[in-house]
């Protein structure tokens, strides 16, 4: 042991005793299960909401580079094409990941000067690349329209307004028509984070600004490859020169190596594939379990795919977990800091995966969680 790093054993004992230990578990996908240590789950953590069928893909050769070196395959322009038509826009920019897409995309428009307005509920790789741009940044209360409509009236060289479309936490919508009316109105430019909202809602899965009619009127849209669309990845969609702009300037693009040829090809093959089909499912699923788990007495407000069961206290949200693991139910507690503290919950994400006969059975289950949490 080197006694150099023994406070990290003490860091570790202060978090193992506000409950917000963690720990992996390895498991290996199974559809809509997992299996864990050899037992079967029923998967209700997974983020694949459309469950299209997996599709092989022959790997030739990793690019081992970056896209401005030598990793900036054919196949990239034709996803890219495809995902600017898909959200309105001239074009897009590829990202490793989403949260590499947010951190390149939010550092590479703001600067110093200008005035970020950040929902309180954003994601942390929406805060992070906020902080590192170097700009003023302005918290709005929640879905508040009003606070952000004062909080605007700072003086800045540009102003933007970032927000998820859903929110990946609570599981509601942003108030996305009343915050473009305060954008246009102030000249401020709309940065749409719409990782749990796009390919699943809207009409096609165009995501949450086509479902409120708004989506020309969205300036810049970060998204995810590997949520509704069940693959790998992230990307930026606006005007040609922002593209440019983070070609040139974002460094999480600039100096990583590019996403692998055959994980842009799956995700070509899932964008084309037949998605409505899956998103009818989905969206069946949904009320199914939602209907069900309201009908048993929990107080669920989603109106979305995310559903979350508000528990509370952290330690109390770890028995409900390992209560709902022992019966075949895989749902891990969302602590402090992902969520405020005793705010602790158990987050639900329905997927297109899941049978009538595995939300019946997960909804029995649940009724005798609701008893002894008496929740």
């Amino acid at each position: 042991m080197n006694h150099k790093l023994r406070f990290v054993d003490l860091e570790l004992e202060q978090i193992k005793q506000n409950n917000l230990y963690r720990k992996l578990r390895y498991g290996k996908l199974n559809q809509g299960h997992i299996i864990i240590n050899g037992k079967k789950l029923l998967n209700l953590c997974s983020n694949d909401y459309l469950g299209i069928p997996v599709t092989k893909i022959q790997i030739k050769q990793m690019q081992s580079s970056s896209r401005l070196i030598s990793g900036n395959d054919e196949i990239y322009k034709i996803l890219e094409n495809k995902l600017a038509k898909h959200k309105s826009q001239q074009t897009s920019l590829i990202y490793p990941t989403g949260y590499m897409a947010n951190l390149g995309t939010i550092t590479a428009i703001a600067k110093k000067g200008d005035l970020i307005l950040s929902d309180e509920l954003n994601h942390a790789s929406i805060i992070e690349s906020c902080k590192l741009s170097g700009a003023k940044i302005s918290i709005y209360k929640h879905n508040d329209v009003d606070d952000l409509n004062g909080k605007l009236k700072q003086k800045c060289k540009n102003r933007f307004i970032v927000t998820e479309g859903v929110f990946s936490m609570d599981g509601d919508f942003s108030k996305l028509k009343e915050i473009i009316e305060i954008a246009e109105k102030s000249k401020a430019i709309t940065i749409l984070d719409d990782a749990h909202g796009d390919f699943v809602v809207g009409i096609d899965g165009k995501g949450t600004a086509n479902y409120f009619n708004v989506a020309k009127k969205i300036d810049l849209y970060i998204s995810s490859l590997s949520k509704g669309l069940g693959s790998f990845g992230g990307y930026v969609s606006s005007q040609s020169n922002v593209r440019d702009l983070c070609i040139n300037k974002s460094k999480s693009f600039i100096y990583t190596s590019a996403l692998p040829s055959f994980l842009v090809e799956y995700s070509l093959k899932r964008f084309e594939s037949n998605r409505e089909k899956h998103r009818k499912k989905l969206q069946s699923n949904t009320k199914l379990l939602g209907k069900g788990l309201r009908e048993i007495g929990y107080q669920i407000d989603s109106k979305s795919h995310i559903i979350p069961i508000i528990i509370g206290a952290e330690k109390t949200a770890m028995d409900f977990g390992g209560f709902l693991f022992k019966r075949g139910i895989f749902v891990q507690p969302i602590r402090y800091p992902t969520v405020s503290k005793n705010k602790a919950r158990l987050r639900l994400s329905v997927t297109a995966w899941l049978s009538e006969k595995d939300i019946n059975s997960a909804l029995s289950i649940f009724e005798q969680a609701a008893k002894k949490f008496k929740i």
